[in-house]
C-alpha cells in the first residue's frame, strides 16, 4: 500500500521546481493528482511527463478557484505551493523604503491571496468528508525579515499565520482536516539558474551563495517533496498547525555568533 493510494491531490504551481517535485512523489505514492499552473503549457507538459491531469490555474482569480471546485468539488489533499519573489521579470526596489504599491500588491495576490483562496477552497472541497490536509509552501523567508524583497518575506510570513488559523478552524469544527507549512530556504530550483550559469566558476557561485548555511549546500526539490508527502499521508495525523523548515540548519543559531 503506497502513502497517497487514490487520494486526489491538487497541486498549485506545480509545472516546475518544487511544485512539479511534489507531483512526482505524490504520483510515486499512488496519489491521482491534478497539477495546476497558470503556465499552461509547462504545466501540461509535466503532467505528460509525471502522468497525471492538470488543468490551468491563476491562483489569485476567485472565478479561477469556482472553476476549480466544479471540476473537483472533493479532495483529499490541497497544496498552495504557487509564488513569486517579485524579481520574476528583472530587477525591481523591493525594499520597505522604495518598493510601489503596485509591485506589493501584485506578490501579495499571488502568495498571499492565491493561498488563501487555496485553504478556502480545500475546507470546502473537504468538510463533507470530514478530513484531509492543506501543506501551505511558506519559506524561510517568512520567519525572518528581508530587506531587499520586503513582499516577499511578509507574503510568506502571512502564509505561515495562515496555516495556524485554518488549522484551529477547521479543528473547532470537529473535521480531521490538517493544515501545516513547509519553510525552504536554498533550493536548487530553475530560479537560481540566472546567478549560478554553466561557467566554470559554477561551484564556486553554488559555494558562496550557502556559505551562511551550516550544511555548505542548496537543498534539492526533492528533499522538500518528501516532507510534503509526510504532511500529506496518514503518518503526520497528529500534526496541524505546526511548521516545518528544511534550510540545512541556517536557522538553528546565527551567522554573527561565537564559533
Amino acid at each position: 500500500m503506497t502513502k497517497l493510494n487514490d487520494t486526489l491531490c491538487v497541486m498549485t504551481g506545480g509545472a516546475r521546481g518544487i511544485g512539479k517535485a511534489i507531483c512526482a512523489a505524490f504520483v510515486a505514492e499512488g496519489a491521482d493528482v491534478i497539477l495546476t499552473d497558470i503556465d499552461s503549457e509547462g504545466a501540461e507538459h509535466a503532467a505528460a511527463e509525471l502522468g497525471c491531469r492538470f488543468m490551468a490555474l491563476d491562483v489569485s482569480g476567485e472565478d479561477e478557484w469556482k472553476r476549480l471546485a466544479e471540476a473537483a468539488p472533493r479532495v483529499g489533499v490541497v497544496v498552495n505551493n504557487a509564488g513569486v519573489t517579485g524579481f520574476e521579470r528583472g530587477t525591481a526596489a523591493h525594499d520597505p523604503e522604495s518598493a510601489s504599491l503596485t509591485d506589493w500588491r501584485a506578490v501579495h495576490a499571488i502568495n498571499t491571496d492565491g493561498t488563501f483562496l487555496g485553504c478556502r477552497y480545500a475546507l470546502r472541497a473537504m468538510r463533507d468528508a470530514g478530513e484531509g490536509s492543506i501543506v501551505n509552501i511558506s519559506s524561510r523567508s517568512g520567519l525572518v525579515g528581508i530587506p531587499g524583497a520586503a513582499a516577499y518575506a511578509a507574503s510568506k510570513a502571512a502564509i505561515r499565520n495562515h496555516t495556524k488559523s485554518v488549522a484551529l478552524y477547521a479543528a473547532q469544527q470537529g473535521w480531521r482536516v490538517r493544515c501545516n507549512s513547509i519553510h525552504p530556504a536554498a533550493i536548487l530550483t530553475p530560479m537560481w539558474e540566472p546567478m549560478l550559469g554553466d561557467g566554470p566558476d559554477r561551484e564556486d557561485r553554488m559555494a558562496a551563495l550557502v556559505a551562511d548555511t551550516p550544511l555548505k549546500r542548496f537543498g534539492t526539490v526533492e528533499e522538500v517533496a518528501a516532507l510534503a508527502v509526510f504532511l500529506a499521508s496518514p503518518e503526520s495525523a497528529y500534526m496541524t498547525g505546526t511548521e516545518l523548515t528544511v534550510d540545512g540548519g541556517l536557522l538553528a543559531g546565527s551567522a554573527a555568533s561565537p564559533g
